[in-house]
């Protein structure tokens, strides 16, 4: 199965997604941030886009990733990767089940001040494109993404506490 990890910067994902790795047995994590910045290096370079997300390869191309390495080792993909735009979500998680690969689709949540806190401290100089993303999670939060996924609120847990609840949640 993949465990998909979504949720906006400094809800956790990567941090979590090693430690879910380490509970679940014969698991890999599969980072699709990697599969855009594949997309990223191609010179001179794809037209303009704020996110590689919106590039129409990336979707399809996360898909087979994900798919050919599912078949190569078995086992859990644990995939860290925010999704905030439902009609890619539709795109991806479409694709896995027709190759009737079974996704666990997790939220890993915190509230606004909780999330620019977190970006604010990852790095001696806030990311202003980790912070513009604060707003499109709350719309998504409110009008798809919630219902989607199972949410773990992380606003006051530790990654390996949300670690531990998804294992849990996977292994029930």
């Amino acid at each position: 199965m993949i465990v998909w990890l979504n949720g906006t910067h400094g809800a956790g994902k990567t941090t979590t997604s090693a430690l879910v790795q380490q509970l679940i047995p014969d698991s890999l994590v599969l980072d699709a941030e990697k599969v855009g910045e594949t997309l990223m290096d191609i010179r001179p370079g794809l037209p303009d886009a704020d996110n590689f997300q919106h590039w129409p390869p990336w979707r399809p191309l996360v898909v087979e990733t994900a798919r050919r390495v599912f078949d190569y080792t078995g086992g859990t993909l644990v995939m860290p990767m925010t999704v905030l735009v439902e009609e890619y979500w539709r795109e991806i998680s479409t694709g896995l089940a027709q190759y009737a690969i079974p996704v666990r689709h997790f939220v890993l949540h915190a509230d606004q001040d909780t999330l620019r806190g977190r970006i604010e401290r990852a790095t001696p100089v806030p990311s202003p494109f980790r912070l513009k993303y604060l707003e499109p999670y709350a719309e998504a939060a409110r009008t798809w993404l919630h219902s989607e996924a199972e949410v773990i609120d992380t606003t006051h847990l530790t990654p390996a506490e949300a670690a531990q609840q998804i294992a849990q949640a996977v292994k029930s």
